[in-house]
């Protein structure tokens, strides 16, 4: 059973005895991966061919079953049975009131310092061979992260530890130069999380749907953008632009209205234009969006563990829809993101 303690542990004998036995097994996932990891760099140099370029996503944090976590358990929160002390997440928050309990076990960052962090290095080297920048996921718990004792029954109660702080970044600079890199700045952001993404030299994002509170100095509003971030109208944890506007009150509606100056049936046109509008380098529109699709085709539920990431785009979407995604390149030409000939 490989969920005895000796393949848990990672016992050599163990593992010699897996490796006899389930020879083919392993050798038909070794096959599939290589297919996978071919097909993926085909499709990566079709994109970069016709001038696009790919973001991926790299998560903070790794799963309790990843390989990472079985083969480095030196590098996790870990009692001598290999099972989590203490697991991610992030308090109540915008998306829920008893926060959320993501799960994933907690890096033990003074491990991976005395190792100069060298998972991380061929983590980040490895993602940049299959995308062309990377995203930062959570970026925050770089500078201080959650953490909740494992068996709690939510986010509600935890603390915040610190994290590596910029001597990741110096470690990762040091090692693989400067890198396109993307910090998923969102949630609880403390000046110390901003002076982090200053210090690294990493842009931001900037998320549209969360400017309109009445607060003039809300850092996601159009005027206090700056150059020096990504600016979306909503990341794949928000509701569609639609969806969103939707369930607004009366009185917050009437504000995103008196912002845009348009009738409410032309509101996500107006509001992907603002985005397009906005200072910040990097526009990025999900095609939600782009289509004008409603709460239903919504990405993600960030706290809820069934029925996300469901949705799917059909060729009719993209035909039916055919002058709405025109219109994107009219806004790349009006405001000055279109390719230089």
């Amino acid at each position: 059973n490989a969920c005895d303690p000796e393949f848990k542990l990672c016992y050599p004998a163990a593992l010699n005895s897996m490796r006899q036995f389930e020879k083919k097994e392993i050798r038909y996932h070794k096959f599939l991966q290589y297919l996978f990891d071919r097909q993926w760099a085909q499709l990566k140099s079709h994109a970069n061919s016709q001038g696009i370029s790919i973001i991926g996503d790299i998560p903070i944090y790794v799963a309790l079953d990843s390989a990472d976590a079985w083969s480095l358990p030196d590098f996790f929160e870990f009692d001598e049975h290999c099972n989590p002390i203490r697991v991610a997440g992030v308090p109540p928050d915008y998306f829920s009131a008893t926060g959320q309990l993501w799960g994933n076990p907690i890096y033990k960052w003074d491990s991976m310092r005395a190792d100069r962090y060298s998972w991380w290095i061929s983590r980040l080297k490895k993602t940049l061979e299959r995308v062309d920048v990377v995203r930062l996921d959570h970026f925050r718990g770089f500078e201080s992260f959650w953490a909740i004792a494992a068996g709690r029954p939510d986010a509600a109660i935890g603390e915040w530890v610190a994290g590596p702080g910029i001597d990741f970044f110096n470690q990762v600079r040091q090692s693989l130069g400067d890198l396109p890199l993307i910090a998923e700045d969102l949630g609880n952001i403390t000046p110390q999380v901003i002076g982090l993404r200053l210090a690294a030299g990493i842009p931001g994002m900037k998320v549209l749907q969360f400017a309109f509170d009445g607060d003039p100095t809300n850092w996601h509003l159009p005027y206090n953008i700056v150059a020096d971030n990504i600016v979306y109208t909503g990341t794949h944890d928000n509701d569609t632009t639609l969806g969103w506007f939707s369930q607004l009150g009366d009185k917050e509606r009437k504000t995103v209205l008196d912002y845009l100056g348009c009738p409410e049936a032309d509101v996500v046109e107006h509001f992907v234009r603002m985005a397009y509008a906005t200072p910040g380098n990097l526009c990025i529109i999900p095609l939600q969006d782009v289509l004008e699709l409603d709460a239903p085709h919504r990405m993600n539920m960030p706290g809820k563990k069934e029925g996300n990431w469901t949705w799917r785009c059909t060729m009719d979407m993209l035909s039916q829809g055919s002058d709405k995604t025109e219109r994107m390149g009219d806004f790349a030409r009006i405001y000055g993101r279109a390719p230089v000939p």
